[in-house]
C-alpha cells in the first residue's frame, strides 16, 4: 500500500485541501504511515487542527508536549524558509507539497509575495532534497489549472512551480517529482460557494463577476483522489489531470439561488481572471496520454519523455467545454451536499461537515 509504514510530509496540510488529505492519510485507505508531519506557517490553525483530532479525555497540554510521540505530528514552518523545510523534509519518504498563495487577486497586488511562495518555496524543497541526499522517494506538487496558458501572476508562478519540480527530476535521480493539476476546489476556503451560501442566506444580493464565466469543479476529496494516483501511478515528470466537469458561474449561482427571490447583481470580473481555465493546452495534447481515469501531461525534456504514446486529447481540455447545463449543476452541487439547504457549517470561510 502506498502509505504503509511511510513518513509523509504535507507542507501547507492546514489548509482546506490538506485537512482532507491529512484525513484520508490517516484512515489507513492507502496503508498505514508510520508517520505524518503537517508543516505550515499558522500555528492557530495547526492548534485547531490538532484539537479536532482529539478523543475525549485527553488535554490540550498533552498533546502539545507529546507532539513528536504521535503519529501525526505538527511542524511550525514556511517553504520560503530552507533551514525550516530541511529539518521537516529530513526523515520524510514522500512530500505533498500543498503550500500555496493561490488568491488571484491577492497575488496581482502582490506577485513577489506569490513568487516567494510558490516558486521560491518548490525551490527550496528540491534544494533540500538534492544537497542534502536526503531519502526522499516522491514528491507530490499541487497545482492548478491557472498554470495552464497563464495569464495572471498566481498562474504564471504555479506554471513556474511545475517546471521546477520537473525538472528536478534530471538532477534528483532518486526522487521522483510528479505533479496533479485541477480546477476549483468546491467549497474550499476563498472559492465561491461559501461566498454565494453566505450572500443568500443574508438575502442576497448574488454577487457574480460575469454570469457566462466558466470554471472546471472538483470536491476536494477528487482532489485526494488525484495525489493518490499520481503517487501511484505517475512517472517522473507527469502532471496529473482529472477528467472534470465544469459550469457557469450564473449556473452555480442560479442552482444555489433556487426560487428564492434574491437578487442577482454583476459586479465584473476581477484582477487577473479568465474568462474560461485551461486544465490541457493545445501545446500540451501533443504528450498528453491516458493514465487510467486521469490525463497525465508527459514531461518535454527528452531525459524525462519516455517511449511514445498515443495522444489522448485532440484539442485543448477547456472549462468552455462540455459545460453542465443548470440542472447538471444542480446535480452535482446535490452530489456533493452543497445545496444551500444542507445542514452546512462554515468556520473561517471553510466549509465543516
Amino acid at each position: 500500500m502506498l502509505l504503509e509504514n511511510k513518513t509523509v510530509l504535507v507542507t501547507g496540510g492546514t489548509g482546506s485541501l490538506g485537512k482532507v488529505l491529512v484525513r484520508r492519510m490517516l484512515s489507513g485507505e492507502q496503508g498505514t504511515p508510520r508517520k505524518l508531519i503537517v508543516f505550515s506557517r499558522d500555528e492557530a490553525k495547526q492548534h485547531d487542527m490538532r484539537l479536532a483530532y482529539l478523543h475525549k479525555g485527553v488535554t490540550t497540554d498533552e498533546v502539545i508536549y507529546r507532539n513528536f510521540m504521535q503519529t501525526l505530528e505538527f511542524r511550525i514552518g514556511d517553504v520560503r524558509d530552507y533551514r525550516a523545510l530541511c529539518s521537516a523534509v529530513r526523515h520524510a519518504d514522500i512530500v505533498v507539497n500543498a503550500a500555496a498563495l493561490k488568491q488571484v487577486p491577492s497575488c496581482e497586488y502582490f506577485p513577489s509575495e506569490a513568487l516567494f511562495t510558490n516558486c521560491i518555496g518548490a525551490q527550496n524543497l528540491v534544494r533540500a532534497i538534492d544537497e542534502n541526499a536526503f531519502p526522499v522517494e516522491t514528491v507530490v506538487a499541487v497545482s492548478t489549472d491557472k498554470a495552464c496558458k497563464p495569464i495572471n501572476v498566481m498562474g504564471m508562478t504555479k506554471a513556474l512551480q511545475e517546471r521546477i519540480f520537473v525538472a528536478a527530476n534530471i538532477l534528483s535521480r532518486n526522487t521522483r517529482f510528479v505533479g496533479v493539476r485541477y480546477g476549483n476546489v468546491l467549497a474550499s476556503r476563498g472559492s465561491v460557494i461559501p461566498l454565494f451560501h453566505e450572500q443568500i442566506r443574508n438575502g442576497g444580493p448574488v454577487t457574480l463577476t460575469a454570469p457566462e464565466m466558466t470554471r472546471f469543479l472538483l470536491s476536494l476529496d477528487r482532489a485526494v483522489d488525484t495525489i493518490f494516483a499520481a503517487l501511484a501511478g505517475a512517472r517522473p515528470g507527469e502532471i496529473y489531470v482529472p477528467n472534470a466537469p465544469s459550469a457557469t458561474v450564473g449556473n452555480i449561482a442560479r442552482a444555489l439561488i433556487g426560487d428564492r427571490g434574491i437578487e442577482v447583481r454583476v459586479v465584473g470580473v476581477r484582477p487577473g481572471e479568465k474568462m474560461h481555465e485551461v486544465l490541457v493546452s493545445e501545446e500540451e495534447v501533443h504528450h498528453c496520454v491516458r493514465r487510467g481515469d486521469y490525463y497525465a501531461v508527459r514531461s518535454m525534456l527528452p531525459e524525462l519523455a519516455g517511449s511514445p504514446e498515443t495522444n489522448a486529447l485532440e484539442r485543448e481540455f477547456s472549462s468552455a467545454d462540455n459545460v453542465l447545463d443548470l440542472a447538471g449543476t444542480v446535480a452535482l452541487l446535490r452530489t456533493h451536499r452543497l445545496m444551500v439547504e444542507e445542514p452546512l457549517v462554515y468556520d473561517d470561510g471553510e466549509l465543516l461537515r
